[in-house]
């Protein structure tokens, strides 16, 4: 598999998990455990970027505004690089906050101490998860919130990125979402006897 390949696949698992993990925002466990997945493929991705390929390394996130004019600003990569780094600096934080969160409870590494500690804090939470139910509003401090506008964030970057890449840089996205590039116009009837 050339790294490029490498690089496609790493971001079709990455992107399915990442929506997989926004749609089941509410389903407790199956969402912790996505985002523990996510974390774990974006410390694949660092290693990666460790290992000098020019492909994986992190510059690719790091967006270079020079010979960008005014007839070249959509097209410029500097565009794609930004967005590129709003997804990563989004992504980061929303599984950092998700992983505060969760304190390891969903892996069943919280110490015994720990999961007092936190036992007691939720003890005084299911009121709130009660009044959710209710109809009324959870309440997780402000990790939540962020974690939940990170979120929401994040999606709105990756709708940028993709229509973004449909726009202006097509044959990059159809290779990034395994299309077949079209044959030419011309090739059915070069055939043709």
């Amino acid at each position: 598999m050339s790294i490029m390949q490498g690089l496609r696949a790493y971001h079709a698992v990455l992107g399915l998990l990442v929506i997989a993990a926004f749609l089941t925002g509410e389903l407790g466990t199956i969402h912790a455990v996505l985002g523990y997945a996510i974390a774990v493929i974006i410390g694949g991705r660092l290693v990666a970027a460790l290992s000098g390929l020019r492909q994986l390394g992190l510059s690719r996130f790091y967006p270079q505004f020079e010979g960008l004019t005014l007839g070249n600003a959509f097209t410029h990569p500097a565009i794609s690089k930004a967005l590129l780094a709003g997804i990563a600096a989004c992504l980061i934080l929303a599984t950092a906050t998700g992983i505060a969160l969760d304190r390891g409870r969903t892996l069943g590494l919280a110490s015994s101490a720990v999961v007092t500690e936190a036992h007691a804090r939720d003890n005084s939470r299911e009121h709130h998860r009660d009044a959710e139910a209710a109809g009324g509003k959870r309440e997780d401090g402000i990790v939540g919130e962020l974690h939940e506008g990170l979120s929401n964030f994040l999606m709105l970057i990756v709708g940028l990125h993709v229509a973004y890449l449909f726009l202006f840089k097509r044959p990059l996205a159809r290779f990034m979402l395994f299309i077949a590039a079209p044959k030419p116009r011309g090739a059915a009837q070069d055939r043709a006897p």
